[in-house]
């Protein structure tokens, strides 16, 4: 249930991303409240949306199709009715307003003592990755 959101001048809250996007018009927005959909469970905190969701609605459509076409530019070309040059400098626009999301990042010192600690590798290989660090 929706009660204790409130919409100003707007009867039903948004019912997609697409429309929460056009109503917030690229402003920042921070989620509150987040229920799982067939539970009765709600957390509530302040939480930034992913960094898609955060692209203007535009950019969402843009990414999606590009993703849709396997990474196509060729296929882009048709699907917009523009330029090789025109695909290639959104893609760069956008992806330029990204954060790089490391998937493999450096363990930190603590990290790496308490794997020793647990017995997760051996002092040898915890004394190699402590000197990588520096």
């Amino acid at each position: 249930m929706y009660n204790s959101i409130m919409f100003i001048n707007e009867r039903q809250p948004p019912t997609d991303w697409g429309e929460l996007t056009r109503l917030t018009q690229g402003q920042s927005i921070v989620i509150e409240r987040v229920r799982l959909a067939d539970r009765d469970i709600a957390i509530e905190g302040n939480f930034e949306p992913p960094q898609l969701a955060r692209l203007s609605l535009e950019d969402q459509i843009f990414i999606v199709a590009f993703v849709r076409s396997h990474g196509s530019i060729k296929e882009m070309e048709q699907v917009f009715g523009v330029s090789y040059p025109t695909i290639k400098s959104r893609l760069t626009r956008i992806a330029d307003s990204l954060e790089f999301v490391e998937t493999n990042p450096t363990p930190s010192r603590a990290e790496i003592l308490d794997r020793l600690q647990h017995g997760e590798i051996r002092a040898s290989d915890a004394i190699q990755e402590l000197e990588r660090l520096k």
